[in-house]
């Protein structure tokens, strides 16, 4: 980004990290002729950088008063479970630890910047958003912790758009950068020891909102507690116009869909601009709150409603997220690996009425015992990963299980049992309500894997 040079240029900046968004911190910051030095914890990462010709500098042995700036990684703790001793060394130097959205939005301060968070949802909010905005023919980019790194993504001007998911750990990073919109969609449980418990972890989802200069834009879905107390504490600020969204109820000068009938009150109207239960990529409660939150966006924006609508009937949907993959005598197989927990995996069995579920992996906080109430759903588990004995343990008594360990052996089993049960409706459901890092290298790897595994499946097969 050339706006870069102008910022960093000459001045030394360390950047602690080098997966994606360091990788592309790096090469951004070398192009702008800054004096980069480079390190990651792993060695692996290390070598793979080298190759790629980084020039290494183990920061644990760095001069901090030399070095101006680190660009933290977010995807490496800093403050909990525990100290990272490279942080605490750069903060008690006065060094600031900050993200590469806080080096974007410095080079592109013209451009809008759409910031899009929640615990679930933010990556198919992200995207729609982008869908509704690219009918505009302005410039436009779309990234963040979804797909494209900050600094991967191009310049833009004055007519830009910058669409950008935020996860927790890019938020606690964040300095100097501003928002013209910022959305929250929800919050539940995640993260908690990365933040230090609950309060910490809604705190950082909050502090997104502090990102907001007069005339911004804040849109809140109220659907859960913490949310809707952010959103009522936001209400009270009146140098920005807060909207409240909402898919289980009306919300005054707001925007919802309880029944799946998207209602814009925005302007006080309750007009009714879409039925959404008929748009197939944006299947269930959690989609429509997604819905809404993307409309109140695209209002923000100046779009026209009715434009809105015919851009939200046309989303093309997102892989990973409840992906219709395959329909084999008549059993419909979906990828929803990026369900990472119980309330994410919630979101897809409620769609559905005959599961044969793949689920485990990872563990996350708090297991599957919220989706009890959701169990008469499930015809036959199929369990993988690290989790499967705790959720063995959870699913006894209530639902039939089986230990299958790899997702190879599970998509096997599942198929067989299906077929075998010849009931209608019947759907092979991957929502692992775990993380993907004991058996994958990502949830997209893990969805990858059940996409080939699927298509490798005998059978006749139907279009969707």
């Amino acid at each position: 980004m050339q706006a870069l040079s102008t910022l960093y240029g000459g001045k030394t900046v360390a950047v602690m990290g080098l997966g994606k968004s360091g990788a592309a911190s790096t090469r951004a910051l070398a192009a702008a002729g800054a004096v980069v030095l480079a390190w990651d914890d792993q060695e692996e990462t290390r070598a793979r950088a080298a190759a790629e010709g980084v020039s290494l500098s183990d920061l644990s042995a760095a001069d901090w008063s030399k070095i101006d700036l680190l660009v933290w990684s977010p995807g490496i703790a800093h403050i909990h479970p525990e100290p990272h001793a490279v942080a605490e060394a750069a903060r008690a130097a006065g060094v600031a630890l900050v993200c590469d959205i806080d080096l974007l939005c410095a080079a592109n301060p013209g451009a809008r910047a759409i910031a899009i968070t929640g615990t679930n949802g933010k990556s198919t909010t992200t995207t729609l958003i982008g869908h509704l905005l690219a009918g505009g023919g302005a410039p436009l980019a779309v990234g963040g912790n979804l797909g494209v790194p900050a600094l991967d993504l191009p310049s833009l001007g004055l007519d830009g758009t910058y669409v950008l998911e935020l996860s927790s750990y890019q938020l606690e990073l964040l300095d100097q950068a501003q928002f013209d919109i910022a959305v929250l969609l929800n919050i539940t449980p995640d993260h908690l020891a990365r933040h230090g418990g609950m309060d910490g972890y809604v705190a950082a989802k909050a502090s997104m909102f502090e990102r907001l200069p007069a005339g911004s834009t804040a849109v809140v879905a109220v659907d859960d507690l913490h949310s809707a107390q952010i959103h009522l504490a936001l209400s009270h600020r009146k140098d920005i116009v807060t909207r409240a969204v909402s898919a289980e109820k009306a919300v005054a000068g707001g925007v919802y869909a309880p029944n799946g009938v998207l209602i814009d009150d925005l302007d006080g109207k309750a007009e009714i601009i879409l039925d959404l239960k008929p748009i197939g990529n944006l299947p269930g409660r959690h989609n429509w709150q997604n819905a809404c939150a993307a409309y109140a966006v695209g209002r923000a924006c100046g779009m026209a409603p009715t434009e809105i609508g015919a851009r939200l009937a046309s989303y093309p949907g997102l892989r990973h997220r409840q992906e219709l993959v395959a329909i084999i005598d008549g059993v419909r197989y979906v990828n929803d690996s990026k369900a990472t927990n119980a309330d994410a995996a919630e979101k897809a069995l409620v769609c559905y009425d005959r599961l044969y579920w793949i689920a485990g992996g990872q563990a996350k906080e708090g297991g599957i015992e919220s989706l009890r109430p959701l169990f008469p759903r499930i015809a036959r588990a199929f369990l993988i990963g690290e989790a499967a004995q705790s959720f063995a343990d959870t699913l006894s008594g209530a639902v039939g299980y089986e230990m299958c360990g790899t997702l190879e052996a599970a998509v096997k089993r599942a198929h067989d049992v299906a077929l075998a049960d010849g009931r209608p409706g019947g759907v092979v459901l991957l929502s692992p309500a775990c993380a993907s890092w004991d058996q994958f290298t990502s949830f997209e790897h893990r969805g990858d894997v059940f996409r080939d595994l699927v298509e490798g499946l005998s059978g006749e097969r139907s279009a969707a």
